[in-house]
């Protein structure tokens, strides 16, 4: 049996999450996880793309990052075939369809019904929601980057220019907005998205949705939904008319879901050939972290004492001005009962 090095490193991956967890984190595991139900999805149908990136910049604009002049419409960026980055949680890629007509297909996390990233990670920094999206807290990352090398979708980035706080990037289907009070919003791409390629919806009728138009329309599209049994199932789910190996994807994926496939990768590849490398990296993130932590603590600490310094500072300033008022007011009776008296005494006797 042959390992790629991808393999190779998603193997070492899983055993650095069993050996610290014993078992998956966060919404993985090595039993099959049918997913939460009525929990929300996406449907991408391909055949309505057309490229023009209003989802890009949709997606830039709700999660307040800087924006990319000129980005709808610009067909530039279709020259080479691009991946997330820690500023464009999303992108839209360009590729050859049937007698050369262009497809484009958006990339970004797929929120996995059993997130890799959440079965990796030694910290439980990502959690699967009920609601679909698989959340990520960076305060507790350690910066292993386990999960940027195990995802299947090459769907998460990371702040290597950030050298104090790097964060794992990557899409939160709009988290804030579908749980928002009063009822879901849509997603910022599926809201900016003008010609209907990007739906929102329960996973459950976006599926039924699915099938319906690909009955009614034999002719246009592939007999099958990406995303709806692929390594578990996913929360982003494709339609397309190109089969989907020649839009970047795998269109014959193990409906096994990864976190079970790294539970057999162990059993033949030595554990500490897989792991120990990678479990020191992650170890002194870890440290480096730690004190970090505990610096802004200190300086957390050395602030409210100042703070509470000057504020007591400020109150012996105020009583003392206070007391310094009251005892030259009574200077001032007992000068004036003084001048008053001596005024009296001075006056002369009337005769009798």
């Amino acid at each position: 049996m042959s390992v790629s090095r991808r393999g190779f490193l998603t193997g070492a991956a899983f055993g650095g999450a069993s050996l610290a967890a014993g078992r998956a984190l966060g919404g993985g595991g090595v039993h099959h996880f049918a997913g939460h139900p009525g929990r929300y999805g996406l449907l991408h149908d391909t055949t309505l793309c057309v490229g023009c990136r209003s989802c890009e910049v949709a997606c830039q604009k709700v999660n307040g990052m800087p924006q990319t002049p000129g980005a709808v419409g610009d067909k530039s960026a279709f020259a080479a075939e691009r991946r997330v980055t820690p500023d464009l949680l999303t992108v839209v890629n360009r590729y050859d369809g049937d007698g050369g007509a262009p497809v484009f297909r958006k990339h970004q996390c797929m929120h996995c019904n059993e997130p890799c990233c959440a079965s990796v990670c030694l910290v439980r920094a990502f959690t699967k929601t009920p609601e679909g999206p698989v959340l990520y807290d960076p305060d507790v990352c350690m910066g292993c980057r386990y999960c940027v090398a195990a995802c299947p979708y090459n769907a998460l980035s990371y702040e290597y220019d950030e050298p104090l706080t790097p964060r794992v990037m990557r899409c939160t289907m709009c988290y804030d907005r579908i749980t928002a009070a009063g009822g879901p919003k849509l997603p910022g791409c599926a809201e900016a998205c003008p010609n209907g390629a990007i739906t929102f919806g329960r996973r459950d009728e976006l599926i039924e949705l699915a099938r319906d138009r690909i009955k009614k329309n034999p002719g246009r599209y592939i007999n099958h939904i990406f995303g709806e049994h692929e390594l578990g199932g996913t929360s982003w789910m494709l339609l397309a008319g190109t089969p989907f190996s020649r839009l970047g994807l795998h269109d014959e994926l193990s409906h096994t879901p990864l976190p079970e496939i790294g539970t057999s990768f162990l059993s033949v590849v030595p554990l500490v050939i897989t792991i120990y490398p990678g479990l020191l990296a992650g170890f002194y993130s870890f440290s480096k972290r730690k004190e970090r932590l505990a610096a802004e603590e200190a300086r957390a600490a050395l602030a409210a004492e100042r703070a509470r310094a000057d504020k007591e500072l400020k109150e012996k300033l105020e009583a003392a001005a206070k007391k310094a008022a009251a005892d030259k007011e009574k200077a001032v009776e007992a000068a004036v009962k003084k001048a008053t008296a001596a005024a009296a005494a001075a006056q002369p006797k009337a005769t009798p």
